[in-house]
């Protein structure tokens, strides 16, 4: 086949050997299966943000200002050279999302490189030598059903732990190989205390995945994982490899909204305070 115009350079530097099919093309990028030497990999080719139809990137965004201080205005501002940087940290976030999911123990493709808006990674396959299914294209036993779930679910918990959200999970950004679940597509992943929308990106991220396998084994479907594991995070007791239930029960105390409204009030007056003391020094 004719080389994609992005994977030129790959090859022309002997990164890449050869571009042996297209394998999938997505909301933000198109893949490719390539041959490395003697490895078969696949190559994530990002779309450009006018192709994109990912439409929701300001709410990934979020928490993503870098460190470098101009870089961090631009993209906060909006200029040619912030929007550049603010493409350039979309891809290269996948790419620091993989490699803290090896660290964190969650099964996910090994990336091999990023090289300019490429991300080299791992081929997932089957028993095979196939590429692996995604989670919407197979259909499993009950049994299965909860093993793989219960797994997805250690998976969330260990990311949480590392703290990030993929933000995006679903039965189509799973894979399954011979040993079960295998977490992709992570571009849009966000970091859990520097995003506002964390928490609602989990609960998201985990209902999707119990609605799917809740279709094998519906007992899943009566469970509330997404609010025991962020009420876990949110009291500091979240752990790798904690033991989840399931189960979560709502707080049924009313909020003492008067005890609220002192509380902000002290807030105030101490501000008050500190600013005057500010002004008279």
């Amino acid at each position: 086949m004719k080389t994609p115009k992005r994977l030129e350079s790959l090859v022309e530097d002997g990164l890449v050997d050869e571009v042996i099919r297209p394998l999938m093309s997505g909301k933000e990028a198109a893949v490719f299966i390539v041959r490395c030497g003697s490895e078969i990999r696949c190559a994530k080719v990002y779309k450009d943000p006018d192709r994109r139809s990912f439409k929701q990137a300001v709410h990934y965004q979020e928490g993503r200002r870098g460190r470098n201080s101009r870089r961090g205005r631009a993209i906060y501002n909006g200029s040619k050279f912030g929007r550049k940087q603010r493409e350039h940290e979309w891809h290269t976030s996948e790419v620091d999302a993989l490699y803290l999911l090896a660290d964190a123990g969650v099964r996910a493709p090994t990336p091999y490189g990023f090289f300019d808006g490429v991300l080299l990674m791992e081929l997932i396959t089957d028993s095979d030598g196939q590429v692996a299914p995604r989670l919407n294209d197979i259909s499993m036993a009950a049994e299965i059903a909860l093993q793989h779930h219960a797994l997805v679910m250690r998976y969330v918990t260990r990311m949480l732990c590392a703290g990030l959200v993929h933000g995006d999970l679903s039965e189509f950004n799973v894979l399954v190989d011979a040993q079960g679940p295998v977490i992709i597509d992570l571009p849009q992943a966000v970091d859990a205390a520097a995003n506002n929308h964390a928490q609602w990106m989990l609960a998201r991220d985990v209902n999707n995945v119990t609605a799917y396998y809740g279709l094998y084994a519906p007992e899943l479907l009566a469970t509330k994982y997404a609010k025991e594991i962020w009420a876990l995070y949110e009291a500091g007791k979240l752990r790798p490899e904690i033991a989840l239930t399931g189960r979560f029960r709502e707080s049924t105390q009313a909020v003492d909204v008067d005890t609220v409204l002192e509380n902000i009030e002290a807030v105030l007056t101490e501000e008050q305070e500190r600013q005057q003391r500010l002004h008279a020094s």
